[in-house]
């Protein structure tokens, strides 16, 4: 019992990360009608961002905020002028296909100019183990998976209840009744791509520590942080959630009690299941979007 117990709470922090990755899939779409297939590089990009301010004598605490700056601008600013903006207007398949180039890009360039060789990265957290009925939890699964919470509630409320996220939904529903009510579009889809580079860089923060910075990080964390997204609910922020611990739990049961080798296949298998049961993912609503 305590080796399953102790297997279910690691599971909820590796499936925190997934959701706050995840959690970048839901906002864009909720509030742009965005895809971004190259979520994971998203996430890998400023975690080499933030190594390179600390291997120029920046703290940590510092290189942060910096990072998050530069993210806004790039991931966010420049994303939104260079590559959505041009191809939305065209549908979604456009956007897709970009963002799949993106990500590989992204991926080949930092293995060429930065590294090819994983390199660590400083905790967040101290090193330190509370052992609670004879589980063993480290302070960094427990921030990692308050962060985590702490984050995805305040981007639900953020986005239910204040009039900006209001009206960032309303973009993404309908661009041209938004107009008409006065919303500057422009405005309000250039906040969705600011907040998701500020969650990229969170993410970056939790997850590299354990998984060092590797210029192919993102790709096995895109993958599963979509699947996540979508068994949650793509139009609910709570499901990123619930789809990445969902996820991160089962990868752990299944390596644990059936073979390492099965694990990627989680998310796979997962996703198949809930596509075929409920379509709009176990927290999702059934919505009707202008095309």
């Amino acid at each position: 019992m305590t080796d399953l117990l102790q297997l279910i709470f690691s599971g909820m922090a590796t499936g925190s990360i997934y959701a706050l990755a995840a959690l970048g899939f839901t906002l864009l779409w909720q509030a742009s009608g965005t895809v971004n297939f190259a979520q994971g590089e998203f996430v890998m990009l400023p975690a080499f961002v933030m190594l390179g301010f600390i291997s120029v004598g920046l703290p940590l605490y510092l290189a942060f905020p910096a990072t998050c700056v530069i993210a806004i601008v790039v991931l966010g600013w420049a994303f939104k002028r260079g590559v959505a903006d041009p191809l939305l207007k065209f549908g979604m398949m456009p956007v897709v296909v970009a963002t799949i180039g993106l990500s590989i890009a992204a991926r080949n360039g930092i293995r060429a100019g930065v590294a090819a060789e994983a390199q660590p990265f400083p905790s967040l957290f101290a090193d330190r183990i509370y052992h609670v009925a004879g589980v063993s939890l480290s302070l960094a699964n427990v921030g990692t998976l308050a962060i985590a919470l702490l984050l995805v509630l305040a981007t639900q409320a953020f986005l239910t209840r204040t009039v900006t996220g209001r009206a960032m939904q309303a973009v993404a529903q309908n661009t041209e009744s938004a107009m008409v009510l006065g919303i500057n579009v422009p405005r309000m889809v250039l906040y969705t791509f600011a907040i998701n580079a500020v969650l990229a860089c969170t993410a970056a923060l939790l997850i590299t520590p354990t998984y060092l910075a590797k210029f192919d990080m993102g790709e096995s964390l895109g993958i599963k942080a979509f699947f996540a997204a979508i068994i949650g609910g793509f139009n609910d922020s709570r499901g990123a959630l619930l789809g990445g611990i969902i996820v991160g739990v089962c990868e752990n049961l299944a390596s644990a009690y059936i073979s390492p080798a099965y694990k990627d296949a989680v998310a796979l298998v997962i996703f198949m299941i809930v596509i075929l049961v409920k379509p709009q993912g176990l927290l999702g609503r059934r919505v009707e979007r202008k095309v």
